[in-house]
């Protein structure tokens, strides 16, 4: 049974694909272009549909047989929640896709759902049983909510990159150009953790440190890139391998902020290599692309999909996490990293529909506050889930 629910993941992950160059040719293809506007769709827009709707059938199909395999929600570890927030975003695009018939939201989402999926199977992926904290049936509810409030909220993060790409001016050099620019890096930098973790995956490396963990315990954790900082007081237990540069304090899961810094060590060197090739600032190269985008149309998608995606993460990270909270530790609010994170999240969506309702933040000012919510959201998923240990630090 967990093999059917891996391949049924594997064929949604290809039809992720299929979609994705269905939409690069809805757009690029001036053969099978319709000229009538960015909003009326195409054929090959249709068939970009189609994937996507088949993408999220069989990633469904795999959340359920594996519900059913594990006994529980596939939603308590790294592996099984970042592939369910691919999945949660490739539901919501579809949602919002019948509705505004944007390809070009499609050709900047699906890639995306590929990516948070990519993510995801660098992760340990065996099914496990659940610690006491986590059997609950709140963890259902409160983890599968949040997943889909962040789905609903990324796509409006795609939709403020989209309408960022297509109305910047990139002849000019400005906070704007090269804040867009390093949200490029970061995107790579996703990318180059796949790439490097893949890498050293193939050649089986693992090193092994002995160290003193936050509650003065002796313990031993693993590498599976070269060590650029080692743990607290930490000691290299395996032989020819990199010796770190420094150790870290306990408080931080040094094996999970090694693991970061090579991401962002790689995601350096792809965006050098493809400002190489392309000569110029890769927001530059994407918007000859983007012509036919009505930035009044995204604007509205970004802001619809934020007005839908806010009260589900305020429901899912907020109030059923503190019911769940109460139950498990017999606390509403305890100020966990992950915890303080959530709440950041909630007032940063909060303020943003105050300033787009309230002062008509529109336009440029409402997309970059897109873009931002979904970096907290990132930072809160991979630095805060994975470096710094905490109540949640078992959802690894």
């Amino acid at each position: 049974m967990a093999s059917l629910s891996g391949n049924l993941l594997y064929i949604a992950f290809f039809l992720y694909l299929g979609a994705t160059i269905a939409f690069t040719v809805s757009i690029t293809g001036k053969k099978w272009r319709n000229k009538q506007g960015e909003m009326s769709g195409n054929r090959w827009g249709t068939f970009g549909f189609i994937f996507s709707i088949l993408g999220s059938l069989f990633s469904i199909g795999y959340f359920i047989i594996r519900w059913v395999h594990a006994g529980h929600a596939p939603v308590s570890n790294m592996f099984e929640y970042m592939t369910f927030l691919g999945i949660a975003i490739g539901f919501a695009f579809v949602i919002i896709y019948a509705i505004y018939r944007s390809n070009y939201l499609g050709l900047f989402t699906m890639p995306l759902v590929m990516l948070v999926i990519a993510y995801a199977s660098m992760f340990p992926g065996e099914v496990a049983p659940l610690i006491p904290a986590l059997q609950s049936h709140w963890l259902t509810i409160h983890v599968i909510t949040v997943a889909l409030g962040q789905g609903i909220l990324t796509i409006g993060m795609a939709a403020g990159l989209i309408y960022l790409i297509r109305t910047l001016d990139f002849t000019k050099s400005n906070i704007q150009t090269r804040s867009l620019e390093f949200v490029m890096y970061c995107l790579l930098s996703l990318a180059g953790f796949i790439l490097i973790g893949s890498i050293f995956n193939g050649l089986n490396y693992e090193a092994n440190f002995a160290y003193i963990n936050e509650n003065d315990a002796e313990a031993e954790m693993t590498y599976t890139l070269p060590a650029l900082v080692g743990p607290h007081e930490g000691e290299l237990l395996t032989q020819g391998v990199m010796t770190p540069f420094f150790n870290v304090p306990a408080v931080i899961v040094a094996n999970d902020l090694n693991t970061v810094l090579w991401s962002l060590l790689t995601g350096l060197i792809l965006y050098l290599l493809l400002r190489l090739v392309l000569r110029k600032r890769i927001g530059a190269a994407i918007q000859p692309l983007l012509k036919g985008v009505s930035p009044q149309a995204v604007d509205e998608v970004s802001y619809r999909a934020i007005a839908i995606g806010f009260p589900v993460f305020t429901l899912g990270g907020l109030i059923f996490a503190m019911i769940w909270a109460q139950i498990a530790w017999t606390r509403f609010w305890g100020w966990d990293p992950k915890e303080v994170w959530a709440l950041i999240t909630f007032l940063y969506y909060a303020a943003y529909l105050h300033l787009r309702l309230s002062k008509g933040w529109h336009g440029e000012k409402s997309a970059w506050l897109c873009v931002g919510g979904f970096a907290i959201i990132m930072f809160n998923l991979v630095f805060v889930n994975l470096v710094i240990a905490g109540l949640h630090s078992y959802a690894m």
